[in-house]
This record gives structure tokens, sequence and C-alpha cells, in this order.
């Protein structure tokens, strides 16, 4: 089932939540809602669900399921499915019951039979590896299995769409990475329409077919995310989906200076911030001829198969993070205080058209 937006926008109060926004969904396509908190992505998935109503003025837009038009209809006659971030399972029913609640509840002129519920329920519960639990309550499952019976509650019902609010944020980040492949896998298999919303760029990137990047209620891009990663629509995107460095000073005669570091860069003369992804760095011994960037190593972070280098130095304002190959680290024998060079492999910079992203707390 495809979902199509057209002009979907929201007010709280005098506050605009969600700016008029323009969005289609492929039938079978898995997509992520990525952005910081209060960027509008769970406002429009509440909107979607029907759990939200978007504005209703002479010019208010519409949401299409296929080809019908769900904009006023409500949540129950929606034919969704709603995964919660804190699986809202009912505590007094076994992992069964809780799966076949929704089946059990339906119209008697819709409701399955008995028998039908259950190999119903039972087939689900092998797709997500529950079968042995069927008799357990909530409470004696870990938060991973939860979750996998509230997404199996919500399959129940055979929805014409899943929606997903941060289905993983109360997990830890081992079982966290786990439900992702499990989830991509059966997504694959079954071939559902499914909306998820994420704060966790990783998650966002890994899950998706496509990804939407939103900012202050609206959207920003949307991608694959390879195309999102390589080629950020602007600042905000390039910033929001992972580390960067910042170098900022005077360029003249094509080399930008900065205290007593200089880079070899092909601009125009005058004030310039150019942004590094942290593996764009080389970490050498000597300054090169296009590139002295003096750094004093204070930090290093084995991070599976790389390791994470802190950097900083006087013409720094923030400090700079570096990933190298564990080969890299043994041949330069890092070590805290040490001396280095940086060598940028590739730089970034942006017209002044996006808001700079300064992750806070809640977003972080």
């Amino acid at each position: 089932m495809s979902i199509r937006l057209q002009q979907i926008s929201k007010h709280f109060g005098n506050t605009r939540a969600l700016e008029p926004v323009n969005l289609d969904i492929h039938e079978g396509e898995l997509v992520g809602l990525l952005g910081p908190s209060g960027s509008g992505k769970t406002t429009l998935l509440r909107i979607i669900a029907g759990l939200e109503s978007a504005d209703t003025h002479p010019r208010s837009g519409k949401i299409l399921f296929g080809d019908r038009d769900v904009t006023h209809v409500h949540v129950r006659d929606r034919r969704i499915g709603f995964v919660f971030q804190h699986y809202a399972l009912f505590r007094h029913m076994s992992v069964y019951e809780n799966v076949a609640f929704g089946l059990k509840v339906m119209p008697r002129n819709r409701r399955p039979s008995t028998g039908e519920i259950r190999a119903r329920v039972f087939r689900l519960l092998e797709m997500v590896k529950l079968e042995d639990f069927a008799n357990r309550f909530p409470a004696q499952l870990s938060g991973g299995q939860q979750q996998r019976v509230s997404l199996a509650r919500a399959l129940a019902v055979k929805p014409d769409v899943l929606l997903l609010d941060e289905p993983f944020g109360a997990l830890d980040a081992k079982v966290r990475q786990d439900l992702r492949r499990w989830l991509r896998r059966l997504h694959d298999e079954l071939n559902f329409t499914s909306v998820f919303v994420t704060h966790d760029q990783e998650e966002a990137l890994e899950l998706s077919d496509r990804v939407v990047v939103m900012s202050n209620g609206k959207i920003e891009q949307i991608d694959t995310p390879e195309t999102l990663y390589r080629h950020p629509a602007n600042r905000f995107v390039f910033e929001f989906l992972g580390d960067v460095n910042h170098l900022e000073g005077k360029v003249q005669n094509g080399i930008l200076t900065c205290g007593d570091a200089r880079l070899d860069v092909d601009l125009p003369d005058g004030h310039e911030e150019l942004l590094l992804r942290p593996h764009e760095l080389r970490l050498i011994e000597t300054p090169t001829a296009h590139a002295h960037l003096p750094v004093t190593v204070t930090a290093t972070v084995p991070v599976g198969a790389e390791v994470r280098v802190e950097l900083e130095a006087d013409w720094l304002a923030n400090p700079w993070l570096a990933t190298i190959r564990h080969a890299d680290f043994e041949r330069l024998g890092l070590t805290r205080g040490q001396r280095l060079y940086v060598e940028p492999r590739r730089w970034h910079r942006f017209a002044q058209q996006s808001p700079r992203y300064s992750p806070s707390p809640s977003t972080a």
C-alpha cells in the first residue's frame, strides 16, 4: 500500500509543528523519518496513523493510502499497525493473548474463527522467533523479546501500513543492532509498507530504503542512505548525518590560514569554513607541502574495526575527531600527548542557506 501526503501541516496553538509537506512512500518501501527532537517527525507519523489531526482549513492537504483518501478517517478504520517505543503490551496477558488481541476485538463480520486466529498467531510467533514463549507474560521477557511481541501484534491484523515510533529507543545498543537487522529481513520477506521514526542516524541509514531528514517542521532531503550520505542537500543534512570537524579561517592566494595552521584550497579570497568527516583525515608525522595542520593526541578509543582519535590544537576552536585503521594506529604508535599533523583527504563547504546543526542533550 502506497502512502501519499499532500500539503500536510500542523499547528499546536500558535506554534507551527509541521510546515506544509509533500511525501510519496512507495508500496513495500521501508522509510525512516530522521531528525532531532522538535523536527516534526513524530507529529508526521501520528498524522499518518490518525492519532493526530492535520490542520483543517480550506487549503489543507490530503493523506492517501493507495487510492483511498484517509485524511478524515478515524484511526481504527485506517487499517494501520502501530509499534510504540515502550512496547505497550498488556501485562496481565500472555504473549499469545497479546498477539491475538487485535483479532479477537474485530467486528464480528470481519473477525476470523478461533482456529484461524490460533493459526495466524503461531505463524507470527514463528516469524518473530517466539513460538516457545507463547504462554509467558511480558514481565518474563527481555526488552528485545517484548518489542518482537509488539511487532507481531501489529502485524496480526494484516495492516495496510506498519508505523513504528522509535521502536528500538528503549533497548541497549547491541539488542538494537540485532533487532534492526531482524526487522529488515522480516520486511524483505513480507514486503509490507513501513514508516518508522528515529533520531539515530545509524539506525536510519541501516534500515531504510529511503530516509526523510527533517528539521524545524520541514523536510530537508529525501533520498537513499548512500545518496544522502555522499550527496547531502545542505549543511544541516551533512552535519546531522555524522561527526564533523570544522576548519575556519581566511583564504588568501589559495591558502587558508588559521593561527599557525595552513591548507592549500582552490577557493577565492575571503573567510571560509570547511567541514571534514573524521574518516577523511589522515594522521602523519610530518607536514606536507599542501597541509600544515599541527595537532596533539588527547585520547584514543578502539571501536570495532577503527580507532577514534581525539585531537586538539591552539588553532582549533573545538577538538577534532579522526578515525583510522588499527594498522595505522600501531604504525604511528599513538599515545596521549603525541604531536602529529593532519592531512585532509577531502573537505566540504556549503552556502549558508540552512541552519547549522548543534546537538543538544536531548538529540545527541
